[in-house]
């Protein structure tokens, strides 16, 4: 005869067994439920990207030191300030690429952020070249775009500084380059100042100037004329 003990304990474990038994089940349903609703809710089809522009690069070259508008069609956001990173990352993609005609590495990710700020004045002229050192602009700033001239405060990495060339005419094509494209596709941008990794720095690798606000204008030349 077996004894009641056991027999009060055999239904325990039994009536344990079902009751995890039945927990099993419901998850292992839940978990299809999930993987059900995960599917039913991906999307249908592709993100929407920015559509196709026209955009003007001004692309230099060390052999005769020249700049030369280079137009290509390129996905560009509505934002000015995107606007201005993404021709800005496009031409130093070209400038990365084996057989460019101004080596420089980098590329896209060389350029951290745009920054668009009214345009200095100086004597009533907001197109005037301002001497001093630049500080990290405020980004609150820039939600609501001025509707006269504009500054592009350009801040790119430590580590595309670092790689470039270094020699008066490389340094300085390349910022001429950079101010060139800028205003060539936002004319507004009449001035151009740099930052590395958010802070102001003297020259870009020894020689060209990084301090002063460069006129964006004035690095666009006629096509095929040296800057």
């Amino acid at each position: 005869m077996i004894p009641r003990y056991q027999t009060i304990l055999f239904i325990v474990l039994l009536v344990a067994s079902v009751a995890m038994g039945i927990v099993l089940w419901q998850l292992r349903e839940r978990a299809h439920e999930r993987l059900l609703y995960g599917s039913d809710s991906a999307p249908t089809h592709a993100p929407a990207v920015a559509p196709a522009e026209q955009a003007t690069l001004l692309v230099a070259s060390d052999t005769d030191g020249s700049l030369l508008a280079l137009v290509q069609s390129l996905p560009l956001p509505q934002d000015p300030a995107s606007r201005a990173r993404a021709v800005l990352g496009k031409l130093l993609d070209l400038y990365a690429a084996p057989d460019a005609a101004h080596p420089v590495p980098g590329g896209a990710g060389s350029i951290g952020q745009v920054f668009l700020l009214p345009a200095l004045a100086i004597n009533g002229n907001p197109s005037a070249p301002v001497a001093g050192k630049s500080k990290a602009p405020d980004t609150s700033s820039t939600n609501s775009q001025p509707a006269g001239p504009e500054m592009a405060v350009i801040n790119l990495t430590g580590a595309f500084v670092a790689s470039h060339p270094s020699g008066i005419q490389t340094e300085t094509l390349t910022v001429l380059s950079i101010c060139g494209t800028l205003h060539a596709n936002l004319p507004r941008i009449t001035q151009v100042r740099f930052l590395v990794d958010g802070q102001p720095r003297s020259t870009l690798a020894g020689h060209a100037d990084l301090t002063r606000t460069c006129l964006a204008a004035e690095a666009v030349p006629s096509e095929g004329a040296h800057p």
